[in-house]
């Protein structure tokens, strides 16, 4: 039990020693001076997210008030590029019909095909 003790107060002895050389290795001003920094960023960060957070309820409350609106656009241009394909192909087969009724109709650089370079803006199914 005595040698319990006596290795219990060598190694409490050894703690302060490390610690004492610890603290005389850094300076006490440093010390509050980073701890001053920290508490301040520590601040600065916390003001930064509150601030983030309004903004992300304002923009949820903002996007819930045109979602509606989104969806309701998205389905008229998606229903007016279906007609829009379905004009261009009418417009087509009757050129084609024309074309073939009356060669001479159109100038002979009309008759090469125009390749269509817009891009695909669907999403892919």
């Amino acid at each position: 039990m005595e040698e319990q003790d006596c290795e219990k107060e060598s190694v409490k002895l050894a703690s302060e020693e490390i610690s004492h050389e610890f603290k005389t290795l850094v300076n006490s001003n440093d010390l509050q001076s980073l701890n001053h920094l920290q508490n301040t960023i520590l601040g600065r960060l916390q003001d930064s997210n509150a601030v983030l957070s309004h903004f992300n309820e304002f923009s949820e409350h903002c996007y819930a008030e045109i979602s509606g609106d989104l969806a309701r656009n998205t389905r008229i241009l998606k229903s007016i590029k279906t007609d829009l394909d379905y004009i261009f192909q009418k417009l087509r087969s009757m050129k084609s019909k024309i074309l073939n009724t009356y060669p001479d109709a159109f100038p002979a650089d009309s008759e090469s095909e125009v390749v269509d370079r817009r891009p695909d803006l669907e999403i892919p199914k």
